[in-house]
């Protein structure tokens, strides 16, 4: 082997490093993104792990309707029945309000067995409010019989790494406050030496006088200065102009900024500096919507990588 073969076989060596460390550990599918009103566009967002077809599906508000948007634009070269029977392997639901569930409860009939992965809290409510045969039909393996099984539910211990079934991935749960004394969840996925942070609804923790996103923020905060976590989705449901006392539960721009200034002290100076956090849940109501995005980008000191996802567009990370 003459210099510059050698010369021209490390730079293929090193180049191909190069393209390894910096390609995307997930991709996500919106299927819905808004947190109210439209019943065709609420909380829900396929993940999985890069190069792979096995999504797991945080929150389930809509599905249907987000899956055939993603078939229409091309994202998906399959049918929606395909999806969501063979590629959802699993759901991931943060708590049991209606936005948050109502596709996989409406869409169950055509549904193929699989897990729903969440807290006591939130399985208790769709045992014992949703899936009985009062309501709709108990399509669960537990609660009110007959029971028609296809669905199981797998009840997470918070803090504890639990392995997603069909899937390389595993997820660990954490408690938020959502209006207390009532809940909601964060769910932190892993692949590898990859993370990612999705959070249901959450109050700030000065509003809801609870220390919940300060635990989280310490749980993750050494994955962000070794850039393991690759994204933090975290909802902003109403412009600064909303009154505390009627945020039931949820983030402005103020409140979210106040948040990440406590994962920026715990990170260290500079780190969260185009680090992505992804916008979910605004609840639409006027010019509402494009308030909260200018009042993000004002407040934006720490210099974040704010994204504002959109309805069957991929987002990679």
């Amino acid at each position: 082997m003459n210099k510059f073969t050698t010369v021209f076989a490390l730079f293929l060596v090193l180049h191909s490093n190069i393209s390894l460390s910096q390609s995307p550990s997930f991709k996500v599918i919106p299927l819905g993104v808004k947190g109210g009103s439209d019943e065709s566009n609420l909380s829900a967002y396929m993940l999985a792990v890069n190069g792979t077809d096995e999504y797991i599906c945080l929150d389930a508000g809509t599905l249907h309707a987000g899956i055939q948007k993603a078939v229409s634009a091309g994202v998906f070269k399959t049918t929606v029945s395909d999806i969501l029977k063979k590629n959802i392997k699993a759901y991931f639901i943060s708590h049991p309000h209606l936005d948050h569930v109502a596709g996989l409860i409406i869409n169950s009939p055509d549904d193929s067995t699989k897990n729903i992965y969440g807290l006591p809290f939130c399985l208790d409510v769709i045992r014992d409010n949703y899936f009985t045969w009062k309501n709709w039909a108990n399509f669960a393996d537990a609660g009110e019989k007959p029971m028609l099984s296809k669905y199981h539910y797998v009840s997470l211990v918070p803090g504890t790494a639990t392995a997603v079934e069909h899937t390389s991935m595993s997820a660990k749960a954490f408690y938020l406050s959502h209006s207390n004394p009532y809940k909601s969840t964060a769910f932190l996925i892993r692949n590898g030496e990859s993370y990612l942070l999705y959070l249901g609804d959450t109050g700030a923790d000065t509003n809801e006088h609870a220390n919940n996103l300060q635990l989280l923020w310490q749980e993750i905060s050494p994955l962000i200065k070794e850039k393991k976590l690759k994204g933090i989705f975290i909802e902003v449901s109403f412009s600064n102009e909303q009154p505390d006392k009627l945020l039931f539960g949820h983030l402005t721009p103020r409140l979210l900024m106040q948040e990440m200034d406590v994962l920026n002290v715990l990170c260290g100076k500079g780190a969260l500096k185009n680090f992505p956090v992804i916008i979910t849940h605004e609840k639409p109501g006027g010019n509402r919507e494009p308030i909260i995005k200018k009042q993000l980008n004002e407040l934006n000191r720490l210099q974040l990588k704010l994204v504002f996802p959109q309805q069957a567009v991929p987002l990679s990370f």
